[in-house]
């Protein structure tokens, strides 16, 4: 029995050294933990500030990448005018549909002013020589120039230059429609921006009434049946034209109303609903316009006029395509109320006041290129920073 006891005596004091030896492991495995888990919350703390670091780097290189990007599209612009004189009429058609889309997408005002005249020249070869597609594509170049270099002598100088042919091809009636077509959106495009003279827009607006007057008849209730491949012309005159008469002196406007609102309804029977909806439009621009001569405007057959509007904006009928009897009923239906109750088109189309923009405040409005620079550079670093938050997934995960 005792030697029993001596013998248990070491497995109890061994057992107390392990368990002795085994608590300062964990006491050690603790504080091994704890650092650990300070480390990884300092690393984590730390993320932010990683991350709005490597967002402040990347703001540089993007602003460096813009800036290369824009010297890059201007020498692919340099090749492309270059391109406009070469013998090819696939090669020019190529240079002028790369043009346009340089000009719709950027803002290269600078870029131009110190081209234009080349431009201008090349241009106004394509239209003299060119033929169907290539002076459709001169034409919507020309258009998209102007509101580029903008109002101002520049801008009115290039219109000036070009303004003869594009009437020139707009009342040639062998011409191409599509080239006659993108001529007539730049003439109203180029007259409403560049022209400062008001013989320059009574010029223009004579040219294109002269163009849809042809789709309309002298007296009836009904338009002459005009070719299919027409319609896409007559549309854009009028739209043209229509925006033209917003800038139109009213003593030039009377003389229009008493000619064009008897046989613009006419063309509310057209087999085009792109047609019908740019007609129905331009009536109610007369309307309006009229109703601002004279409070108390009368319009002699306003019941036919309003039975028809009426037809059209209910109009269900099956052999129409759904997409285009929506678009119809949707701009009929305010045309009506408009014609109707005499309120204002911009009170039915919510398009606010009135916005007059003269030569002076499109100057003070014009912001110098280190000013687009900023802005350039702060939009390039709300992207990046909404970029890195969607993409980045290591801040979450620490």
């Amino acid at each position: 029995m005792p030697r029993a006891r001596k013998d248990s005596a070491p497995r109890k004091g061994g057992q107390r050294r392990r368990g002795g030896a085994q608590s300062s492991i964990q006491a050690d495995s603790g504080s091994s933990e704890d650092e650990a888990a300070s480390e990884a919350r300092s690393t984590t703390s730390d993320c932010p500030s990683l991350l709005s670091t490597i967002a402040e780097d990347s703001l540089g290189g993007d602003a460096v990448d813009e800036q290369g990007q824009q010297e890059d599209l201007e020498e692919k612009l340099k090749e492309y005018v270059d391109r406009l004189t070469d013998k090819s009429a696939k090669t020019r058609q190529g240079a002028l549909e790369s043009l346009r889309l340089a000009l719709a997408s950027r803002l290269l005002p600078d870029f131009l002013l110190e081209r234009r005249l080349t431009l201008a020249d090349a241009l106004e070869k394509c239209l003299k020589k060119g033929k169907g597609e290539e002076q459709a594509l001169a034409a919507a170049v020309v258009g998209l120039l102007c509101v580029q270099l903008g109002p101002g002598p520049k801008g009115e100088e290039l219109f000036h230059s070009l303004q003869p042919l594009l009437v020139s091809v707009l009342s040639d009636s062998t011409a191409s429609p599509a080239a006659r077509l993108h001529c007539a959106s730049a003439l109203g495009l180029g007259c409403y921006v560049a022209a400062a003279d008001v013989q320059d827009l009574v010029a223009c607006l004579t040219c294109l009434e002269s163009v849809f007057s042809r789709s309309c008849g002298v007296s009836g209730p009904t338009a002459p049946v005009a070719p299919a491949s027409l319609h896409g012309l007559f549309c854009a005159v009028l739209q043209a034209w229509a925006l033209l008469l917003t800038i139109c002196p009213s003593t030039h406007v009377s003389h229009i109303l008493d000619r064009q609102l008897p046989r613009l309804p006419q063309l509310l029977s057209s087999e085009s609903v792109n047609l019908r909806i740019a007609a129905g439009e331009t009536i109610a621009l007369l309307f309006e316009l009229a109703r601002d001569l004279e409070e108390d405007f009368i319009y002699e057959d306003m019941d036919a006029l309003c039975s028809a509007l009426r037809t059209l904006a209910t109009d269900s009928s099956k052999y129409r395509a759904k997409s285009d009897r929506r678009r119809q009923r949707s701009t009929f239906r305010a045309v009506l109320h408009f014609v109707e109750n005499n309120e204002l088109l911009r009170d039915i189309f919510g398009l606010g006041p009135v916005l007059v923009l003269d030569a002076t405040a499109l100057k003070a409005c014009k912001t110098s290129r280190f000013e687009k620079h900023l802005y350039n550079a702060a939009a390039f670093k709300a992207r990046t920073k909404a970029r890195s938050r969607m993409r980045d997934k290591r801040a979450d995960i620490l």
